[in-house]
């Protein structure tokens, strides 16, 4: 597809940076904390806030690391921040984005899922009769151009929607407010609060992951040369991580939220605050095998299941060598 096509062409840089003829990352001295600067896909938000805890609650510090969070944001592409050595490490928003790191060979892993479950949610008017996912087959659907080639694809073999239905999301809610068979996509932890907020509208909700959609989200991404220099530095920067998102969502989130609206000063307290509940209420970050095993959590299983659903929709070859695309080295159930 053409947009999967335009990931690879921008991730094509981040070969050549991370190839063996590439410059070594600087080791630091002797005592000195790693320095580990974290890219994140969008603006600061409860969505990122296990992270921003970790740094205000010296999780990392106390690791060992130095870490930075750069706020993401329309135009920012975390490939190419690890391509350019702007970052040590970034955030992978699902796991179409990290699948196609393993088809164009790129040499970064991901080592970590934040949140077991996508907060994708497709979002319809309440009086159309609509109480499943099956029942938005043949309405209009907004969608943004990366959901066409992600979810879209598991929804089309799930259900059968069909392209007809597409139309284009803007990240405007206009469309949808007027006209009310017009369903869209959005986060469990963001529109469907401010569609009732702003427009009085208490929508349905349908969460894609309670529906079988089998992708993780926020996953911490490394290249390979930080693996092979410093394994000791990734295992720590995952389990503080893992740290900070426990005790953003179980303990005061007061010091996380603080830096939040310190990188994102447009972003309110009502909007961390419900992002932060329905987090905890949908088990986005702790439910799954995470209730087990652990935040941050991975499996063979899981990723079996999500390149079979991908390769069955011709999304990615059958002969391609999958498990490329993560490590299961760092993550709990590697280290019980």
């Amino acid at each position: 597809m053409k947009a999967m096509r335009l990931v690879a062409i921008a991730l094509m840089a981040l070969v050549s940076a991370c190839s063996p003829s590439a410059k070594k990352d600087a080791v630091p001295a002797a005592g000195a904390p790693v320095k580990i600067r974290f890219a994140t896909d969008w603006r600061a938000q409860a969505e990122h806030g296990g992270f921003y805890q970790a740094v205000a609650t010296g999780e990392y510090a106390k690791r060992g690391l130095d870490v930075q969070i750069v706020q993401g944001g329309p135009g920012v592409n975390v490939p190419q921040l690890l391509a350019s050595g702007a970052v040590e490490a970034g955030m992978g928003s699902n796991s179409f984005v990290v699948m196609s790191l393993a088809q164009e060979k790129v040499p970064v892993k991901a080592v970590a899922a934040m949140m077991q479950k996508d907060p994708q949610v497709l979002i319809a008017h309440p009086d159309q009769g609509i109480n499943s996912i099956g029942d938005l087959k043949g309405h209009p659907i907004l969608l943004s151009d990366a959901s066409v080639t992600a979810f879209w694809v598991w929804l089309k073999a799930k259900y059968g929607f069909t392209d007809d239905q597409i139309r284009k999301y803007t990240f405007n809610s206009a469309p949808f407010l007027a006209d009310k068979k017009v369903a869209q996509q959005g986060y469990v932890t963001s529109e469907p609060y401010t569609l009732e907020k702003e427009a009085g509208l208490k929508a349905k909700v349908f969460l894609l992951a309670d529906n079988g959609y089998p992708s993780y989200a926020t996953m911490i991404l490394v290249p390979q040369s930080l693996i092979e220099k410093n394994p000791a530095a990734v295992k720590a920067f995952v389990e503080a991580s893992a740290a900070g998102w426990q005790d953003y969502l179980d303990g005061d989130p007061t010091a996380a939220n603080a830096l939040i609206r310190k990188d994102n000063p447009e972003m309110t307290q009502d909007v961390l605050d419900q992002a932060r509940a329905k987090l905890k209420s949908y088990g986005i970050v702790d439910g799954g095998d995470a209730k087990t095993k652990g935040i941050g959590v991975m499996t063979d299983a899981r990723w079996a299941e999500f390149f079979a659903m991908a390769s069955e929709a011709g999304i990615y070859p059958k002969t391609l060598d999958y498990k490329a695309a993560y490590s299961l080295d760092f993550v709990p159930a590697a280290n019980p």
